[in-house]
């Protein structure tokens, strides 16, 4: 099955064209600032990049181009629309309304819509590539896979806050958990590595980079995840606080003489790794300033691997023991010296890793020492690729009804 894999943000559409038979990528791209000035697509096909200036002031007009240079960009790796099979879009925030990928129609777009107040960056953006495949590929299935839906599974204990029960009643205010798509990707490919059924082994997965999560999944289940009701929570990022007293959002804005929204802004974008070394959010540009002797870079270092390593203690304790630890994501794939760090004092749980094993960058590997107890696996995330294989289930899943009615 060819898919068309749609991941859009508030001012960007990525894109993936799958052909699921072979986990092969046909082609890809990015479009990037929609309805801004200066928007641009870029394009690869195998070897071959393209970057093409054109005028993209909505997603539906971004979408365009992205089916047109598809078709008609040389090498092209299909003639026609006709031969995309289905089309799976990454939603942000499915809510308390989806556990699962599903067939997009009309209930499906409206609870999308309702869940807009909880992701209003994204989902009014999803909505639109929605409706823009529609608009230009009618009839054709489309597929909605959500990054909240794999921490459904969380049992009541884990989502709940201690906050007025009504809150919940009435505004869904709970944990929701995000990199959903991703979490299932790694945990799945790690049980395959190692050979085993996912259904008998605890998982502890850490995507980690500009936005970072740790997730804890047993029996191939999330049980317990870092990010809470927005991605702001758990983990020191990029440019996001992570989990702070809740108390200093009032103390600041009051002292400040600015608004609780402005708190919040400034948490999700002024804080983290870039507000702690003073310098950036980039890992790389912090481990450089450290080895140059730099205080704060190291202090937002070693205040980054420190909060990783509580929560990795945090949901060993959960899952009643760890099998695997699964590294991913920018830092996590590709920091050597951040994957050490993360894991210094974690013996007593068992996992230790293998020095030698552990200087790799991108690619699959066990660097777990020979003598761990736990299988400690750097494992690149593809949640194009679940995506792909996601909407080729639901679509064929949908097809049996069909025939079976």
């Amino acid at each position: 099955m060819k898919v068309l894999v749609i991941n859009t943000g508030s001012s960007s559409l990525r894109y993936q064209l799958i052909d699921t038979e072979k986990d092969y990528v046909l082609a890809k791209g990015l479009c990037e600032r929609i309805g801004i000035e200066g928007p641009f697509l870029k394009h690869v096909v195998e070897e071959d990049e393209i970057l093409i200036e054109c005028e993209m002031g909505t997603h539906r007009q971004a979408l365009e181009r992205v089916l047109e240079t598809i078709i008609y960009t040389e090498p092209a790796p299909i003639k026609s629309l006709d031969e995309i099979d289905a089309i799976g879009h990454r939603i942000v925030h499915g809510g308390e309304y989806f556990t699962d990928a599903v067939l997009i129609d009309e209930t499906v777009k409206e609870h999308i819509a309702e869940c807009a107040k909880l992701a209003p960056l994204h989902n009014p953006s999803h909505l639109m590539a929605i409706e823009g495949c529609e608009e230009l590929m009618p009839g054709k299935p489309q597929v909605a896979v959500f990054d909240t839906a794999f921490h459904q599974t969380m049992p009541p204990m884990a989502y709940m806050y201690a906050i007025p029960y009504e809150y919940y009643d009435k505004h869904k205010v709970r944990k929701y958990g995000f990199h959903g798509t991703s979490h299932k990707y790694v945990a799945r490919r790690a049980a395959e590595m190692i050979g085993k059924p996912i259904e008998e082994l605890k998982i502890i997965t850490c995507h980690l980079g500009n936005g970072a999560s740790v997730t804890a999944i047993k029996n191939g289940k999330s049980i317990d995840t870092s990010m809470g009701f927005t991605p702001l929570a758990g983990l020191v990022m990029g440019s996001r606080s992570g989990n702070i007293d809740p108390a200093i959002v009032s103390y600041i804005a009051e002292n400040e003489n600015i608004t609780a929204t402005e708190v919040t802004e400034i948490l999700n974008k002024k804080s983290g790794l870039l507000a702690i070394s003073g310098i950036s959010n980039d890992i790389r540009d912090i481990e450089k300033a450290m080895d140059e002797g730099n205080e704060r870079a190291k202090r937002a270092y070693d205040t980054f691997a420190y909060r990783v390593r509580l929560y990795i203690g945090q949901y060993s304790a959960s899952l009643g023991g760890i099998d695997v630890l699964v590294f991913t994501a920018g830092i996590g794939e590709n920091s050597a010296r951040m994957r050490k760090k993360m894991v210094e004092g974690l013996e007593y749980i068992g996992i230790k890793i293998d020095d030698e094993k552990n200087q790799v960058h991108g690619v699959e590997a066990d660097i777990s020492a020979d003598d761990s107890k736990v299988k400690t696996l750097v494992i690149p995330t593809n949640e194009e690729l679940m995506i792909a294989e996601d909407t080729e289930r639901i679509v064929k899943k949908e097809l049996l009804k069909k025939q079976n009615k």
